[in-house]
C-alpha cells in the first residue's frame, strides 16, 4: 500500500493532501453510510453494513479498499499482521464500522492505531447501531500529521 500521506491523482498528476479534501471525502462517506442506515436502520451485524457500504461506494464512485491489511514495523522490519482496517477509502482516509450498542475507547484506540500505522492524519468511525447517524453514529478523528496539512 503506498504511503497515505499523498493524494495520488494518477501517475502523473500529484495533488498535495488538504483539509478541505478530507472534509470533502468524509462529507461523501458519511452520505454513504446515512444511505445505508437509511435502507437498513440499526440493529443488523457489522459485516451486513460492511457488504452494503463497499455497494454503496460503488455505487457513488467512491475508490476504496476493503479489509486492508495493517502491517507494523517492528525493529525495521515490516510485518504483516492479523490487523484489517474496514475500509481505507480513496488511498487515504481509514473508515473503521461498528454496530455496538456504544461507542467504547477500545474502538477508538483501534482507529487511531490504524491512521498512525497507515500515516494518515483523519480517520472515521461510524457506528450503525444509533438512531441517527449523522447526529450519534459518526466521528472523525485527527492526530499530529493533520495539524501539518494545508487547508
Amino acid at each position: 500500500m503506498k504511503p497515505l500521506n499523498t493524494l495520488y491523482v494518477s501517475k502523473e498528476n500529484k495533488m498535495e493532501l488538504t483539509k478541505s479534501y478530507l472534509t470533502d471525502l468524509i462529507y461523501r462517506v458519511n452520505g454513504a453510510a446515512i444511505e445505508v442506515h437509511k435502507q437498513l436502520g440499526p440493529g443488523l451485524l457489522e459485516s451486513v453494513y460492511h457488504r452494503c457500504l463497499k455497494k454503496e461506494l460503488e455505487l457513488r464512485d467512491i475508490k476504496f479498499q476493503s479489509e486492508v491489511v495493517v502491517s507494523v514495523n517492528y525493529k525495521g522490519l515490516r510485518l504483516d499482521t492479523e490487523l484489517r482496517c474496514d475500509f481505507v477509502v480513496e488511498g487515504v482516509l481509514p473508515v473503521e464500522l461498528k454496530a455496538v450498542q456504544s461507542v467504547l475507547p477500545v474502538h477508538e484506540a483501534q482507529l487511531m492505531t490504524y491512521m498512525n500505522l497507515l500515516n494518515s492524519p483523519e480517520g472515521l468511525l461510524i457506528n450503525f447501531n444509533v438512531t441517527n447517524i449523522f447526529k450519534e453514529g459518526q466521528k472523525t478523528y485527527v492526530n499530529n500529521l493533520y495539524r501539518n496539512l494545508d487547508d
